[in-house]
């Protein structure tokens, strides 16, 4: 897999000038959805080194990242006349950066293109480390390809324009990176102050988060080994995500991560021994800034058929985790029992309430 250049911008016009003229290509195409059309494609629009690209919009949120939005990416390309030498812009959050970059990865066998994550979760995630990808069948990321963007250019203006659930979405993620990294960074996760939010130290923090993911996914590009150490609440998180789409009530993806820390913290603690000292600190914090995922005991046969279909499984009814004995000492290819994981559904329910 190609290495992705990820740039923390100090000039954005400068940098994004830069990333454009390192590429040859006949055309330039920018891809939006409908609010990073309206609320960060001006930031950038006056530019001199995007005049002259083709503009093109997609619906917001994960409901239109599907074979349908994807089909319309195709045909825009392939009417408004790109080849194997045109470079797509994807600006814009998660879904943006995965469809836009899957659509790149298979539009004839393979576009160059440039990621410009415009929310917390992408700069920190989805933008960076070369998975793209659809829903497909009622099941996140079903369809993708590991497909790298050239460049990532990484600036936290953008994040002038979210909200703070989305704030708080992407954080999640950070709060994962400072977990599997060192002591230091997860305790100034803790401690930065997100509701009176300083963007230029969001900054470093953002860059210290996307360095820890950027050294895990180079020394294992196509998740063999050591990358499953970004699932670290992911197991559960997803299923939590598709049992909240399942009843129509959505929830922000780092909001189920968050969770799925907690959850898979305690496990961490019943089974590799993480400190439980620090896993009361994480999962108050966590409780503070994110409230409760609401389900109930009956719930608990659903939540677990749902961890059983995670594609990040090994094997057909085996449940794979990735724990922690202790921060940054990474367990990864953890399984669990039906009964231990209704034991961590029942821990959650009882300390998050």
């Amino acid at each position: 897999m190609s290495k992705q250049e990820v740039i923390i911008c100090t000039d954005l016009r400068q940098d994004l000038e830069k990333a454009v003229t390192s590429h040859s290509f006949d055309k330039l195409f920018v891809l939006t959805d409908e609010h990073t059309r309206e609320m960060c494609y001006p930031l950038i629009a006056s530019f001199p080194c995007i005049q002259g690209a083709e503009l093109f919009c997609i619906g917001v949120e994960d409901i239109h990242k599907n074979l349908e939005t994807l089909a319309y990416v195709w045909t825009q390309l392939s009417t408004r006349g790109a080849t194997r030498h045109s470079l797509l812009i994807n600006l814009g959050g998660g879904m943006v950066t995965d469809l836009g970059g899957f659509a790149a990865a298979t539009f004839k066998r393979g576009i160059s293109y440039i990621n410009i994550p415009t929310t917390l979760l992408s700069m920190v995630d989805a933008a960076v480390g070369g998975k793209t990808g659809i829903n497909f069948n009622g099941l996140k990321n079903e369809i993708g390809a590991f497909a790298p963007a050239d460049q990532v250019l990484i600036d936290c203006e953008f994040l002038r324009t979210l909200d703070h659930a989305n704030i708080l979405s992407g954080y999640a993620e950070m709060l994962k990176h400072g977990l599997i990294s060192n002591t230091t960074h997860w305790a100034e996760l803790l401690n930065f102050d997100l509701t009176n939010i300083d963007y230029a130290r969001l900054q470093q923090l953002v860059g210290r988060s996307v360095q820890v993911k950027e050294d895990i996914v180079a020394q294992d590009p196509f998740e063999k080994g050591i990358r499953k150490a970004l699932n670290l609440g992911h197991t559960i998180g997803h299923a939590f995500e598709s049992f909240a789409l399942k009843r129509e009530h959505p929830v922000l993806h780092g909001y189920a991560v968050a969770w799925g820390i907690v959850c898979e913290l305690y496990l961490s603690a019943l089974k590799t021994g993480f400190p439980k000292d620090k896993m009361h600190q994480t999962l108050y914090f966590i409780k503070e800034n994110y409230g409760k995922f609401p389900f109930t005991c009956n719930d608990y046969e659903c939540l677990y058929e749902y961890m059983k279909h995670d594609k990040k499984n090994a094997a057909a009814g085996s449940i794979n985790f990735t724990l922690l004995g202790e921060i940054g000492d990474i367990r990864i290819n953890q399984t669990a029992s039906q009964e231990e994981i209704y034991e961590l559904l029942d821990f959650y329910s009882e300390t998050m309430g």
